[in-house]
């Protein structure tokens, strides 16, 4: 078999090898420890860089391989948006690199578009709730955590949605709440004037002839936009008139039971007289009578000598099983001996009817009135005064206040025989309003206008009613009175922090109240129930949380503050410049290292851990230092129509961290 050209012998052999080491020997002569440029064959992501002597290829930031064949793209962005780049972010890699970007209602800290973490900023909630009206007419603005929720305002609605709503999304609208007509109630009726708003009242009371357990009840305009259902039943009453009894030859007298009455009933008195002097041969009259007497009595005109027929019976619509008695008048006054009684019209009017048959005389009567009203013991309204008249029947009608309790005194003056009729006259409480421009001041006090005679003290009754929006089981009742003779009273009342209440006023002695709402404003909120502990070395502690109740308004959150134990003597709690971990050079001032909101705290007891590298809230709860000794702090914020309490005092526990 002939040779190849490769197989020419030993010689022919070496000669690939020989040239290859020529060539290799050629290549040491180039620049280079070795003569080989190692710099020229680095990858084209990667620099060329002198180490111990020598020059090596490293692949740049955000590359790696062996820095000459492969340098490929690190993906910072596999182990996840929030490891990499914070809560509520997305992560992007581009070659050599990444970029971070908050989610959708959230902004960097350093107000940019895009950012990289390690300079320390973070992304933060965005209160889309600074922007006015957002919410549309009636709505009001809650802010998220990311986005933000609509809900109506106290005396408003939702309607064609769901609540809570998003403006963009939903096609709620809130509209202020109007109840309407109130419900009516057999036999009764309103008194007074009302609205058909959110809180508006109206009461009732049962009409003439009827009476209820209560008396009286109101009815409220509520938040789901009717009025609550009246609980007055009104029953008819029947009065039965017993015992009718004749006094002093031409007066009647008789008793009633018709169980719980109203305060006054009307009796209607027919008179019908049969005198035995043919000449006038009848006589029929017919007397009104009011009284709130279970005992009532009047004193009849009648004529002397004369046979009569009297009916009395209760005037329309009260109903009643009428009485007769029939008796006759004696015929011996010929003479006039000064006797008269009293009769009662019109609530402050007399009558006063003479038993003389003398007429054209003038006679002169004395009058004189006291009167006193049961709830006011230095209350006293005294009069007196002469009348003279020549009437048989003279009427006189006399000034008078009201809700009170007159005693009048009549004497008969200048007849052969001094004569004196007392009565008694309880006047009704007045029907126009007694008090006007009531208005608020400091908060929880009132002052209003008295329309009533200077220096003459009055009572007045309070009825307040006390509600929380945030806290649906909270409801104040308080009822009380007081007196005063100024015609600008002024009364401040206990009234607890972040309420809206409806106060209702009125003076007894009249039957108009006036009402009058009031908001009071959020105080210091209450200390945090928590086990708070001193720990010197071992595990990072952990604070044992528990939901306060919300006594003195809206609690909004719960703060962790972490402070060198240097400044704890220094630190006022109800600072509000206290910043994030990473807004601080150091954290020799102190940071937030963690806030929850009110609605993320659960009933029971939560644990906060203390340094464990997660976002809580918009605040970076950082790791603590080893060989400093820290205080930790638990406070709570509150925060009600933009306005931010904290508390002047908070809880506390120290921790040495070895």
């Amino acid at each position: 078999m002939g040779r190849g050209p490769w197989d020419a012998g030993p010689s022919r052999r070496l000669l690939p090898l020989l040239l290859l080491l020529g060539l290799a020997r050629g290549a040491a002569g180039a620049p280079g420890a070795d003569g080989l440029d190692v710099c020229a064959t680095c990858h084209e992501h990667a620099t060329c860089q002198q180490r111990e002597g020598k020059k090596i290829c490293i692949c740049n930031y955000g590359f790696v391989g062996n820095g000459r064949t492969q340098c490929v793209d690190k993906n910072e962005c596999q182990f996840g948006a929030t490891v990499v780049c914070g809560n509520h972010t997305s992560c992007h890699n581009i070659p050599g690199g990444f970029y971070c970007i908050c989610l959708e209602g959230y902004r960097a800290t350093n107000n940019n578009k895009t950012f990289i973490p390690n300079d320390g900023t973070f992304c933060t909630d965005i209160d889309e709730c600074e922007v006015s009206g957002l919410c549309r007419h009636g709505g009001r603005c809650v802010n998220t955590r990311g986005s933000f929720e609509c809900y109506c305002m106290d005396g408003y609605l939702p309607r064609n949605g769901p609540e809570p709503f998003h403006p963009t999304t939903d096609a709620t609208s809130c509209t202020e709440i109007d109840c309407g007509t109130p419900p009516e109630v057999p036999d009764g009726y309103i008194i007074g004037n009302y609205t058909s708003r959110l809180g508006s009242q109206v009461r009732y009371a049962c009409r003439e002839g009827f009476f209820s357990v209560p008396e009286d009840t109101v009815s409220s305009c509520t938040a789901l936009g009717t009025w609550e259902s009246p609980k007055l039943h009104c029953q008819e009453i029947l009065t039965k008139i017993n015992d009718v009894s004749v006094f002093n030859d031409t007066c009647v007298r008789w008793q009633i039971n018709s169980g719980r009455i109203n305060p006054k009933i009307s009796y209607v008195i027919s008179i019908k007289g049969q005198r035995l002097d043919p000449m006038e041969s009848v006589h029929e009259e017919t007397v009104n009578l009011t009284t709130d007497s279970r005992t009532p009595e009047v004193c009849l005109s009648l004529y002397p000598g004369t046979n009569y027929t009297v009916n009395i019976s209760t005037a329309p619509p009260r109903r009643s099983v009428p009485a007769v008695i029939g008796f006759q008048t004696v015929d011996d006054l010929l003479e006039d001996d000064g006797r008269f009684n009293i009769s009662i019209f019109n609530e402050t009017c007399l009558k006063l009817n003479r038993h003389s048959r003398k007429v054209g005389s003038e006679h002169m009567y004395q009058f004189t009135v006291l009167g006193q009203r049961w709830y006011l013991a230095n209350f006293s309204h005294a009069t007196s005064f002469n009348f003279t008249t020549r009437e048989q029947v003279p009427v006189v009608c006399l000034d008078l206040y009201p809700t009170t309790d007159y005693t009048v005194n009549v004497t008969l003056l200048r007849s052969p025989k001094w004569h004196s009729v007392q009565i008694t006259i309880a006047t009704p409480p007045a029907v126009k309003q007694t008090i006007s421009n009531i208005s608020g001041f400091n908060e929880t006090c009132l002052r209003w206008r008295s329309i009533k005679t200077a220096d003459m003290e009055e009572m007045y009754l309070f009825h307040i009613w006390g509600q929380r929006w945030y806290q649906k089981e909270f409801a104040q009742e308080m009822t009380f009175n007081i007196s005063s003779s100024s015609r600008d009273p002024e009364v401040c009342l206990d009234l607890r922090p972040g309420t809206n209440y409806n106060v209702s006023l009125r003076a007894l002695s009249s039957e108009l109240p006036v009402v009058i709402s009031l908001t009071t404003q959020i105080t210091e909120p209450p200390l945090p129930e928590v086990e708070f502990f001193t720990v010197h070395g071992g595990p990072l502690p952990r604070l044992r949380l528990r939901k306060a109740k919300e006594k003195n308004g809206p609690i909004s959150s719960y703060q962790v503050l972490v402070l060198p134990l240097a400044l704890q003597s220094t630190f006022s709690c109800d600072s509000e410049g206290a910043s994030s971990f990473f807004s601080n050079a150091s954290d020799a001032d102190g940071y937030v290292a963690a806030e929850l909101l009110a609605k993320d705290v659960p009933d029971d007891a939560m644990e906060i851990p203390i340094g464990d590298r997660l976002y809580y809230g918009e605040y970076y709860n950082a790791p603590l230092k080893r060989g400093n000794d820290y205080c930790i702090i638990l406070r709570i914020t509150s925060e009600w129509n933009k306005v931010s309490f904290f508390p002047s005092s908070c809880e506390l526990c120290i921790f040495s961290f070895a």
